[in-house]
């Protein structure tokens, strides 16, 4: 590790957390009684119509972020996108308080058309911020990936508590303030002048091979995650039936602290050190392997005294999360060409759903035997741990080819 100087984060890096925090509050907590509005007594969907509708509204927004981020990096400006998209977002929300089907789809066309100017544009923006200052780009993506999770988690909490108790227009007017909070803070950044930014020196094929091997990766880690948290999920359902004295609650926010945690641990860490993202990535697979083995240890009919490993196995996949998710967006904005980098973040999707779709094939093989799908992301995690390892090998020695 290298010890990082004359380097230091903004206050602009908080303005675009915070923002992204109140849009991840909105959005997630929107998403957790949607459902619930279409069957209930407003409504009164069919199940399945519901969930049908819910699947075509997410899958439009990963389509609309593209649209959105090829209008902000080439027409009308990366933080003029995110207000527009903030506002239209917000009107989204607030129109599903009509009680009616027009207001439901309506209002889901615009939190789509909302999202896809929001998200891909304020990821841009904020890996702007750290273009005279890449070392602290690792930080910085493990922040504003910090307040992402702590976002989805209260609002889902504060939005879905709301939505039960008080009536879905109650969640739904909330999601849109929310929404409208989450402007404010971009209101008053300044944006990053990229174009006065010196121009990092990597050659094309460098930058190609680097943004290639980040597509690939994340959606190989993400597919496997996939793959091995069938059993994962089965497990922690069984270890809840034979623990009563620890809390339901806890288990099922046992994920998210551990993830929260870490990345608070790390935020501080890579502040003041910095090591190759690529070393991070490598890691993350590393620590994935060996969490996921924890669990292959575990037998089919656990006992309690197997709680205390899966509780270790969740701490060692935080700790491969945030060695991954935060560190594709740092790669990215290092070696892609700033002008298009909105559009670049966009894609990342495709490989991540192209590897998902590929899996869904063999849901009864994998449902029926969960052992064999977490034996496939403990090879799978090793394989790309060993890959990334050669991979940095290989750049060492011809680093020291060219000296």
């Amino acid at each position: 590790m290298e010890k990082i100087q004359n380097q230091k984060h903004t206050k602009e890096t908080l303005y675009y957390s915070i923002s992204r925090m109140f849009e991840r509050a909105s959005y997630y907590g929107f998403r957790a009684i949607v459902v619930l509005y279409m069957i209930g007594e407003t409504l009164k969907m069919e199940t399945n119509e519901a969930i049908s509708i819910y699947g075509w509204f997410t899958a439009s927004i990963l389509l609309s972020q593209i649209v959105g981020a090829l209008l902000g990096d080439l027409l009308i400006g990366n933080k003029k996108s995110i207000i527009i998209g903030g506002v239209i977002q917000a009107m989204g929300a607030f129109t599903l308080c009509i009680p009616s089907t027009t207001g439901l789809y309506l209002g889901l066309f615009l939190v789509v058309l909302g999202s896809g100017f929001f998200s891909p544009n304020i990821i841009s923006n904020f890996g702007k911020l750290y273009l005279d200052k890449t070392k602290l780009l690792d930080s910085g993506f493990t922040l504003f990936y910090l307040a992402i999770n702590l976002g989805s988690f209260w609002g889902i909490v504060l939005i879905g508590y709301l939505g039960e108790q008080y009536g879905y227009n109650w969640g739904f007017s909330i999601s849109g303030i929310l929404m409208l909070i989450s402007i404010i803070p971009i209101l008053l950044s300044k944006e990053k002048r990229w174009d006065k930014v010196e121009k990092n020196e990597f050659t094309l094929s460098k930058k190609v091979l680097n943004i290639s091997i980040a597509f690939i990766v994340v959606a190989l880690f993400w597919g496997f995650n996939e793959l091995s948290g069938i059993r994962k999920y089965d497990l922690q359902i069984q270890l809840s039936e034979i623990s009563p004295t620890i809390p339901h609650y806890l288990w099922e926010l046992s994920q998210s602290i551990f993830t929260l945690s870490i990345s608070v641990i790390l935020i501080i860490l890579w502040t003041y050190f910095y090591s190759n993202q690529f070393v991070k990535l490598m890691l993350g697979f590393i620590w994935g392997a060996l969490a996921f083995g924890m669990i292959l240890l575990i037998p089919e009919v656990p006992t309690e005294q197997h709680v205390l490993p899966f509780f270790i196995s969740l701490l060692l996949l935080a700790i491969s999360e945030i060695h991954i998710a935060p560190i594709i967006h740092s790669v990215l904005t290092k070696y892609s060409n700033p002008k298009y980098l909105a559009i670049l973040i966009s894609l990342t999707f495709l490989p991540i759903r192209s590897i998902l779709f590929i899996f869904s094939f063999y849901d009864n093989l994998f449902y029926g035997k969960p052992f064999f799908g977490l034996k496939i992301g403990i090879v799978g995690m090793s394989i790309v741990g060993i890959g990334l390892i050669l991979y940095l090998i290989i750049q060492k020695k011809m680093r020291q080819k060219h000296l």
